[in-house]
């Protein structure tokens, strides 16, 4: 894997800028926590606050908890953006002692389910958010893994400020585009036809397969 040139937010601001993000938006339009979310197929925009605030519970390795309040249907999500946050105030000091392995995937995660949220809302992504460093570093790091399980060969890939290596050896081919549309299509979000139509310098499918990998499968239908 190639290093980016880019400068990297430390993890416990970057996931901090996500939260704060998603909680600005639900304050603003309270009434949009039940709009569905179709990268997220059965979630509304209340369920994936609810499934940040249970993956961060777990960092933080608090007891599972019950539903907690503004959770269900219909209800102000006030309380569960409160209890968010109450939560993520461990889980951000412990982010930022490093006392927690693999905390970029919980960097990661909340970025990709804000922009799922912001897709849900009808809003663009900001032009410049902290944590696209450290997100596209996961899953291309995921991504390089999956390419070299599967025997392929390796595969350049490229945006402007950075470039990575996924698989082993010399890469055969290039696929480029920006930052945005490699970390949506890294992380499950595009479909196979959405990604075949990014810039490859040959026939995307040899490494097709490979965007199947951990958690994330390409939809079989565009989502966004």
């Amino acid at each position: 894997m190639s290093t980016p040139d880019w400068e990297r937010t430390p993890h416990h601001l970057a996931y901090r800028a996500s939260r704060e993000h998603i909680t600005g938006l639900l304050t603003e339009r309270p009434e949009d926590a039940d709009l569905p979310v179709l990268a997220c197929p059965g979630w509304t925009v209340r369920d994936v606050v609810a499934h940040l605030l249970g993956v961060c519970r777990s960092v933080a390795e608090l007891p599972a908890a019950g539903q907690p309040p503004g959770s269900g249907p219909g209800q102000d999500a006030a309380p569960l953006l409160a209890a968010w946050a109450e939560v993520a105030a461990i889980t951000e000091r412990l982010l930022e002692s490093g006392r927690r392995g693999g905390n970029g995937i919980l960097v990661m995660d909340a970025l990709s389910h804000e922009f799922d949220i912001r897709q849900a809302l009808g809003l663009t992504p900001p032009v410049g958010h902290p944590s696209y460093p450290t997100a596209l570093g996961v899953v291309t790091a995921g991504f390089s893994a999956s390419v070299y399980a599967h025997g392929m060969p390796a595969l350049l890939i490229e945006t402007p400020g950075a470039r990575w290596t996924a698989g082993s050896g010399e890469p055969v081919a290039r696929w480029s585009g920006p930052r945005h549309d490699l970390l949506r299509s890294l992380s499950g979000r595009r479909s196979v036809g959405q990604i075949s139509a990014m810039a490859w310098s040959q026939d995307s499918s040899p490494w097709l397969q490979a965007f199947r990998w951990g958690p994330f499968s390409p939809p079989p239908e565009p989502v966004e």
